[in-house]
């Protein structure tokens, strides 16, 4: 398999898992910086992928520290690893915050399932919760979710792709221009 060839499957790889709950890369690690310099990393489930243009989608709440981490240093790291191929992707690249109430974030809003869309109606996250029923059946209660619902668009400027085998581990590095084109692609030792 040639270079180009594991950038196209390693892409395929994160565009099924955009599809499918069961893909090991449905579930990746986000790393971020904090205000104080701190890294930060967190789970996040992948909402959507395009290797057109080497974009990743993910949701969150616009309360978030996550959110606000993101608002001050767009620059992440994506790390993804499947245990059964035993291949690890890590993505490093930018993110966009599209907030409340715009474009992409109601389109998106728009794509989830009704208890997906009850994750946004509770208290802010990271603070004390009181244990309180939330009827997503009553219009306010959809409005409010709605109103702190944002959209983390990721745009990857390289993949280091790292197999892990038996016997001679393999990793590349594939990295893209500004409109999501492979500009080049290199092995490099594991």
């Amino acid at each position: 398999m040639d270079l180009t060839d594991i950038d196209a499957s390693a892409w395929a790889e994160l565009e099924t898992a955009a599809a499918n709950p069961q893909s090991a890369f449905r579930y990746l690690n986000l790393c971020s910086v904090d205000t104080e310099m701190r890294p930060q990393a967190r789970m996040v489930v992948l909402r959507g992928a395009d290797r057109s243009v080497r974009r990743l989608e993910f949701h969150t709440d616009s309360r978030s520290s996550k959110w606000l981490e993101l608002s001050a240093n767009p620059h992440v790291t994506v790390l993804g690893f499947s245990a059964e191929s035993r291949l690890q992707l890590r993505l490093q690249g930018k993110v966009e915050l599209h907030g409340p109430g715009s474009g992409g974030a109601d389109a998106a809003w728009n794509r989830l399932a009704a208890q997906t869309r009850m994750t946004y109606a509770g208290g802010p996250p990271g603070q004390e919760r009181a244990f309180e029923t939330i009827d997503m059946a009553e219009p306010a209660a959809e409005v409010e979710a709605k109103a702190r619902f944002g959209l983390l668009i990721f745009r990857a400027r390289t993949l280091d792709w790292f197999q892990l085998r038996q016997q001679d581990n393999r990793r590349a590095l594939f990295c893209y221009d500004e409109a999501g084109a492979l500009s080049s692609c290199r092995w490099l030792n594991p």
